[in-house]
């Protein structure tokens, strides 16, 4: 009997960790995370996508992947990249006055669509990320036949200890 009652019990441990595994998972969602196992990594998921900013190699590169992303970008080589701090309320999906922008960058189609950035670029954006105050906007972007602008796979990150975490890294990264 006693071997069934320390199963019971492992059932029960296994059972509260997956009914609390989603409150503890929300709760991280809300801020930046920093790992350093051999490459220092500051990124926030928001569960459809990620952005980070790592230390390759001494070189600073930022990242932005979407899991499932928009058939037109799926089926793009290359496209640029928008990051707004901050945006104005009523501007969803959008890239407005205040974005900067990364023009032309391949893009990688493996387990969803992402973009490398390196550089002073990647630098740029670290700082704009470093200052934003609550959300980061960044989306895949590009113009169309008449010039106007679309926009693809806005994704929002908070900006919650985005300043300390890529801090982090660029103390890393030279």
């Amino acid at each position: 009997m006693v071997p069934q009652r320390i199963e019971g019990i492992g059932m029960l441990r296994v059972f509260l960790v997956l009914l609390l595994l989603p409150v503890m998972t929300a709760a991280n969602a809300e801020e930046w995370q920093y790992e350093d196992l051999g490459v220092p990594i500051a990124y926030f998921d928001n569960g459809a996508a990620q952005l980070q900013f790592a230390c390759r190699g001494g070189d600073l590169a930022l990242g932005f992947w979407v899991r499932a992303p928009h058939r037109q970008v799926a089926g793009a080589s290359a496209m640029n990249l928008a990051i707004t701090p901050d945006p104005a309320a009523g501007t969803d999906g959008s890239a407005p006055a205040g974005s900067s922008f990364a023009q032309d960058i391949p893009l990688i189609h493996s387990d969803g669509s992402s973009m490398i950035v390196r550089g002073p670029v990647a630098r740029q954006w670290a700082a704009i990320a470093q200052r934003a105050k609550a959300v980061i906007r960044v989306a895949y972007v590009r113009s169309d036949n008449k010039g106007n602008l679309e926009v693809f796979e806005s994704n929002e990150f908070g900006a919650r200890q985005s300043s300390a975490a890529i801090e982090k890294v660029l103390d890393r990264c030279g």
